[in-house]
């Protein structure tokens, strides 16, 4: 009889350690995202000061070679841009022929709220094309 109530004792003591992990788990992953990925920028891309700031605290660069880095970003960033300008308009052509495909198939209720839809995602992308 005594060993039934130790056996229920250990399994509800495991079920406790089981369920604070899972909520110890969850509030950590609350905390990272709020405090880490919340910080992370958007599009992907960190601005030229954050790369400098990275490389100057990895490799301690002078003030001279912090601007001759900032240069080369510059420089390296135009260029990509120019290689990926001419696939811009194409990209936008797919973009609108897949929103006409997707209208297709929308009831007149549900247009109103794409149209709005798409209206906040291309205020939002070109937020994030200023940042870049």
């Amino acid at each position: 009889m005594e060993s039934n109530k130790t056996n229920r004792e250990a399994a509800l003591l495991v079920m406790v350690v089981f369920a604070l992990g899972i909520v110890l788990g969850g509030l950590a992953v609350h905390v990272w995202g709020d405090r880490i990925w919340a910080q992370q920028p958007t599009t992907g891309m960190r601005s030229r000061n954050q790369v400098v700031a990275d490389f100057t605290r990895e490799l301690s660069l002078t003030s001279d070679q912090q601007r001759q880095l900032a240069s080369v970003v510059d420089e390296t960033r135009a260029k990509w841009r120019a290689l990926y300008a001419p696939l811009d308009e194409q990209h936008e052509l797919i973009r609108q022929q897949g929103r006409e495909k997707i209208r297709a198939f929308l009831t007149p209720e549900q247009r109103p709220k794409f149209e709005e839809f798409l209206k906040r995602l291309d205020e939002q992308r070109k937020k994030d094309q200023a940042i870049r």
